[in-house]
């Protein structure tokens, strides 16, 4: 099985994209995050005419989480908080297997005045906690998405350039120390320990993707039933350098 998560960064500008990449990759199921759409817009048949059920949660013009998946999909929730109005979350069954699909929030900028920063902090807390739960109630899961944290120095090309940055803040790796304490793996450490230059995402400015200046902030992370399946990680770097491409890239994993 062939699982794949992907920051389109909006499925109207940039579907031709992901129908080329899907085509070619083939993936079984794939994770789509910041469709900026509402899910009536989505565009549904050009999936189904490949083969794939596909599950929204859409928002006009941010956010928005999509999962397609060759085999069929049952909705077992679209939030995380509460009556959140950002569609940041899908969890599903597949094969029956436990999947979440998040886009979890940014949290630029880090100011007194904004409450970017703390509804970042909250809304992965109740991820946590609720992550947390499915382990005790011994459910497997695994979980993907673009997570807007940098876990390390080696996942960034220049670690002082995110000095104070939202994504490389001490209260944003705590929370990723407690989701891997807890028992999640990190699939792409599992196959790649040691690896720099391992980045998922680069800026539209200052040059970032031709000189390579990237960060890993899209990940899987498995709890240890799933990760005994794992077989390969990889993240797909062509895409980013096609016409009109996303600022992020697929990373894929195979079980």
């Amino acid at each position: 099985m062939k699982i794949a998560s992907w920051n389109i960064n909006s499925i109207k500008a940039r579907l031709p994209n992901v129908l080329k990449w899907i085509d070619g990759a083939q993936p079984d199921i794939l994770f789509m995050q910041e469709l900026k759409g509402i899910a009536e817009n989505f565009p549904v048949s050009e999936f189904e005419e490949r083969g794939y059920s596909v599950q929204i949660k859409g928002q006009k013009t941010y956010n928005g989480v999509a999962i397609a998946s060759k085999t069929p999909i049952t909705l077992i929730s679209d939030e995380i908080l509460e009556g959140d109005e950002q569609a940041r979350y899908l969890e599903v069954e597949i094969d029956g297997i436990r999947m979440i699909n998040v886009y979890c929030p940014n949290g630029n900028p880090v100011q007194v005045d904004s409450e970017k920063y703390p509804y970042k902090l909250r809304w992965m807390r109740e991820l946590v906690d609720h992550l947390r739960e499915l382990k005790v109630q011994e459910i497997p899961f695994l979980i993907g998405g673009d997570f807007n944290i940098i876990p390390r120095d080696v996942d960034c090309h220049d670690p002082k350039v995110w000095e104070g940055d939202a994504l490389f803040r001490q209260e944003s790796w705590d929370l990723w120390r407690e989701l891997t304490n807890m028992g999640l793996y990190d699939a792409y450490r599992m196959m790649h320990p040691n690896e720099d230059n391992c980045y998922t995402f680069w800026d539209y400015q200052a040059g970032a993707w031709p000189q390579n200046k990237g960060i890993r902030i899209d990940h899987f992370l498995l709890t240890p039933e799933i990760a005994d399946q794992l077989m390969d990680v990889q993240v797909d770097r062509e895409p980013r350098g096609w016409e009109k491409a996303s600022d992020h890239t697929p990373i894929i994993i195979e079980l």
